[in-house]
């Protein structure tokens, strides 16, 4: 689905969501937020960006200088630290706080260190959070399935 698909399906959802009451619209916006926290889970899971590429393999080394092979991130996906956020007109689902901070640099790939005192490192760019092909399909069959069930 295209952008312009995005925007057409927008223009023709927003009059429809807007007939809904608050609270509705705030169930609606839990359940997609919801959605979007497992699909975005599990695609970090598989270690792949949004759009079906790998991310780009570690550099870290262990104490005996092997470099490190198992799955990165398997702790901030977590319910813990991948939260949702929703009110009746958004839905969010993402990082806050200090786990953020650590997820906006491994997302833009920016420069960070890696110990308290240790060298300035440049991470390469892995997109932990955005949209697939699959998430926006997700999005619109649930927005579909909400106003068809009458909620």
């Amino acid at each position: 689905m295209a952008s312009d698909d995005l925007n057409q399906l927008d223009d023709w959802l927003a009059p429809l969501i807007g007939q809904l009451d608050a609270r509705s619209r705030r169930q609606l916006a839990r359940t997609v937020a919801t959605d979007l926290r497992r699909s975005q889970r599990e695609r970090i899971k598989r270690q792949q960006n949004p759009d079906g590429s790998t991310f780009a393999p570690r550099r870290s080394r262990d104490r005996q200088g092997q470099i490190r092979r198992d799955a990165m991130f398997s702790t901030i996906r977590t319910a813990k630290y991948l939260r949702t956020r929703s009110t009746p007109n958004s839905a969010t689902a993402g990082f806050f706080g200090r786990v953020g901070g650590i997820a906006r640099t491994h997302q833009y790939g920016l420069r960070d260190r890696v110990t308290e005192n240790g060298p300035r490192v440049k991470y390469a760019e892995r997109e932990l959070l955005g949209f697939s092909e699959a998430d926006r399909e997700r999005v619109r069959d649930g927005l579909l399935d909400h106003l068809t069930r009458g909620s």
